[in-house]
């Protein structure tokens, strides 16, 4: 009498393991590759608040005869827009991460070519890094940030482009 041999169906340890290390490297190549997508999705979203920004302060400068508001936070400017909208961006390559808080700061330095401003939206670093600045004199607003985005343009050109 012949006896049927058994089939054992399953995976060995060695099958097991190479589908885990395959994973781990998709997972290794994915991860980095997702965080700079969701990074552009910010600086985007970024250039589409100073874009909002601007189309308030331009109407305001229509309606008070080309004098730009003094500062983004007067109650006379929040008719046109508010709140102001945050910084997105969180400063990837960087130490300090934007905030959108809406207080306003006397900023006593400036970039190179660039006029003494009020920045809006510093966080609790208070160190000239963070939120908007805003040129009172002429209606400008950009990212108060000179660190580089992930095209390795910095942050302050976003309100010159």
């Amino acid at each position: 009498m012949r006896t049927k041999a058994v089939e054992k169906k399953g995976f060995t340890l060695i099958e097991l393991m190479i589908v885990v290390a395959i994973i781990g490297v998709l997972a290794a190549v994915a991860v980095p590759a997702f965080s700079d997508m969701l990074e552009k999705s910010r600086e985007g979203a970024t250039r589409g608040n100073i874009s909002a920004i601007m189309g308030a302060i331009r109407i305001y400068i229509s309606n008070y005869t080309n004098v730009p508001p003094d500062s983004l936070t007067d109650q006379s400017f929040r008719a046109y827009l508010d709140p102001i909208p945050a910084v997105k961006v969180t400063c990837p390559h960087g130490q300090f991460r934007l905030s959108g808080k809406s207080n306003e700061v006397e900023i006593s330095r400036s970039l190179p070519g660039q006029a003494k401003g009020k920045a809006v939206g510093l966080s609790a670093f208070k160190n000239d890094t963070d939120g908007w600045r805003y040129d009172p004199e002429s209606g400008n607003v950009w990212v108060n940030n000179g660190q580089k985005d992930t095209r390795g343009i910095d942050y302050t050109f976003y309100g010159y482009r």
